[in-house]
């Protein structure tokens, strides 16, 4: 998986392939891009989600873990709603718990993520919002 410009195609697979979704950062408030790309994954997809916020109990009536290895299934992509500055440590949490895909939002690119993250195994996207990105693609499946 390309880190900087992946191909519809090349997300599609990716989208098609993965089967549990962290979203970190996702937040209880309806007015954030995060609650919003929770929502419509909850609809909209056959994931398994599993929301990560260390200051939520529940959102969307769905458990919230305080970290990434605090979840004891296997997470085939990390989705991350955080701040720059803070994208490295979640991948460092995203490759010790063996995840396979981290996915950095809408305007959020971190060199240290792409290089790191692909030194590592792991796909990378950035830039991209993965609710436009499986509309567009796989629309309501």
């Amino acid at each position: 998986m390309t880190t900087l410009a992946p191909t519809d195609d090349e997300l599609r697979k990716l989208l098609l392939a993965v089967h549990s979704i962290a979203i970190v950062g996702v937040s209880a408030n309806p007015e954030r891009a995060s609650y919003q790309v929770a929502r419509y994954l909850q609809k909209n997809s056959d994931y398994e989600l599993f929301f990560v916020n260390p200051s939520e109990e529940e959102i969307l009536g769905q458990k919230v873990y305080k970290s990434l290895s605090e979840i004891e299934q296997e997470i085939d992509l990390v989705d991350v709603f955080r701040k720059p500055s803070d994208c490295l440590e979640v991948l460092h949490q995203a490759i010790s718990i063996k995840a396979k895909n981290i996915w950095l939002q809408l305007g959020i690119s971190v060199a240290e993520v792409a290089s790191e993250g692909a030194e590592a195994g792991l796909g990378v996207i950035m830039d991209r919002c993965i609710k436009i990105d499986h509309a567009k693609l796989l629309g309501n499946s």
